[in-house]
C-alpha cells in the first residue's frame, strides 16, 4: 500500500490517483485501489441505516487491529512487500 504520491508507481501517479493498494498472492498481483473510498461510502451508508454489523461480528478484527497496534516492531524480516522499502510521509490524520 502506498499512501506517499511520491512514490507512487508511475503509471498510477499518472491518472492522478492519490493512492495504491495492491497484495502479491502466489506471485499474482490484485490490485484494490480503485473503488476503495466508495466502499467504505457504502458501508457507512449500511451502518447509518441500521443495516451494518454487530459487535460480535467485527470483535475478531477489532482484536487482530488491537494485538497489531501494541506489538513491538521488529523491521523488515521475513517476507514482506517490497513497498515496505519506500519512505513513508507524515500525515496530519
Amino acid at each position: 500500500m502506498s499512501i506517499n504520491h511520491e512514490t507512487l508507481p508511475k503509471e498510477i501517479a499518472a491518472k492522478g490517483q492519490q493512492t495504491y493498494r495492491s497484495i502479491s498472492v502466489n506471485g499474482e498481483e490484485i490490485t484494490f485501489s480503485d473503488g476503495f473510498t466508495d466502499l467504505h461510502t457504502l458501508s457507512y451508508t449500511h451502518i447509518l441505516s441500521g443495516l451494518g454489523f454487530g459487535v460480535e461480528e467485527v470483535r475478531p478484527s477489532i482484536e487482530i487491529v488491537q494485538k497489531v497496534r501494541t506489538q513491538n516492531p521488529v523491521g523488515l524480516t521475513g517476507d514482506y512487500h517490497s513497498f515496505c522499502k519506500k519512505p513513508i510521509i507524515n500525515h496530519p490524520f
